[in-house]
């Protein structure tokens, strides 16, 4: 959703600073979804939550769609891309509970990788599919804003038929025992006792820091390839954006995800944290080298799209399960909720700042400033403890 929309508003003429801005401060409501997660967690099953939410977020992208041809579209979308990231940041608290209350450990770390896929996988619909469809109304109509009219209205047809869908295959295993058993004593003592865990202050850091790079980058990497060669950009088309996001990005994304969640169940999360961490930022520095060359060339703008794409699936599979170690316990899901609302901080600052730095900086000097910003996550896991085997799955784990 993020992601769509700062296309979107690129190709509608919204400058990098603002879009940067704007768009970055649609990670609030996944910062600040712990205040509202106990409530998720004392009220309804999991399932009713999200198949709601769902509900919701189709709702607000017909808005989009109906309301982009309007004189004032920037404010009125911009307010419902806010009622979609609730909507979303809910869906959240409620498909991770779901997910945590319906499978053991040991399944967790095996399917986590599946998980951060299908997670990117929806993400990647925005930046590749849902933008090649763009691109294509783009030169059919030769009207932006009715191009992405039309698209924004089909996206929330789409989400509709996934809603409906979703109502009837999802399981309904979520017992009453089971219900009680997740469900949190008390609003305020879900957030007394996530601040009491071991290590608290460090864990958290960690959070903010993982993904302190690819956070920008992420922000300013369609703008790039987007933007005219006389500013530094590689004036690719947007359907070709999409085209390269939606095809060998996808692919690589899913098996640098499934891969690592493979390998985190083999050998457990310690033997590959470091190598993670490492796959998810060296291809940073590959977007740096395209914007000094400014090379063009599309084996070269798909090579860096595809070791990017993969490192991340591969690194963030490490990332999820990590935040499903710092959530054990009583009260999980809102516990899980707080942690990913860290780690919604860590997107959210340094994207809202993103654009005035590349504005400042320039695209060359804005890359290497990102493959520098991902120095300090590597100096914090020096200092982190966790289980060398959590996450792996054993012989007596096969179930």
């Amino acid at each position: 959703m993020v992601t769509v929309s700062v296309i979107m508003y690129k190709r509608l003429g919204i400058g990098n600073a603002e879009i940067g801005l704007y768009t970055s401060w649609l990670y609030l409501p996944w910062v600040i979804k712990p205040l509202w997660s106990p409530i998720v967690d004392l009220n309804c099953t999991k399932r009713k939550w999200f198949l709601a939410m769902q509900l919701v977020i189709s709702m607000a992208f017909l808005g989009i769609g109906l309301f982009l041809p309007s004189n004032s579209f920037f404010i009125i979308t911009l307010a419902f891309f806010w009622m979609a990231a609730f909507a979303s940041a809910t869906n959240d608290i409620a498909s991770d509970g779901y997910y945590m209350i319906g499978l053991t450990q040991k399944k967790q770390s095996f399917f986590i990788g599946l998980r951060s896929t299908f997670y990117r996988l929806a993400m990647v619909t925005g930046q590749g599919l849902l933008v090649i469809f763009a691109g294509f109304l783009e030169n059919k109509y030769g009207d932006n804003t009715k191009a992405w009219s039309a698209t924004m209205i089909s996206a929330a047809v789409l989400m509709i038929i996934l809603t409906v869908s979703n109502f009837f295959t999802a399981p309904k295993f979520e017992e009453t025992t089971t219900e009680l058993k997740e469900k949190p004593a008390g609003f305020f003592e879900v957030f007394a006792t996530f601040f009491k865990k071991h290590q608290i202050g460090v864990a958290l850091l960690f959070v903010l820091t993982y993904r302190l790079g690819e956070s920008q980058l992420v922000k300013m990497a369609s703008p790039f390839l987007l933007d005219d060669l006389k500013v530094g950009g590689l004036a690719y088309s947007t359907e070709a954006v999409g085209t390269i996001y939606g095809t060998v990005g996808v692919i690589m994304l899913s098996l640098g995800g499934i891969l690592g969640g493979i390998l985190i169940s083999r050998d457990g999360l310690k033997k590959w944290m470091l190598p993670m961490l490492l796959a998810l930022n060296l291809p940073n520095a590959l977007y740096a080298i395209l914007a000094i060359t400014q090379a063009t060339s599309i084996y070269a703008v798909v090579g860096t799209v595809v070791l990017e794409q993969f490192g991340y699936g591969f690194g963030f599979a490490a990332f999820m399960m990590y935040l499903i170690y710092v959530a054990e316990g009583a009260s999980k899901t809102s516990h899980y909720a707080i942690a990913t609302g860290f780690m919604a901080l860590g997107m959210m600052l340094p994207g809202m700042l993103s654009g005035y730095i590349q504005e400042w900086l320039g695209y060359d000097g804005f890359f290497i400033w990102v493959v520098i910003a991902a120095l300090p996550a590597f100096i914090v896991l020096r200092y982190l403890k966790y289980p060398a085997d959590y996450g792996k799955k054993t012989a007596e784990s096969n179930d």
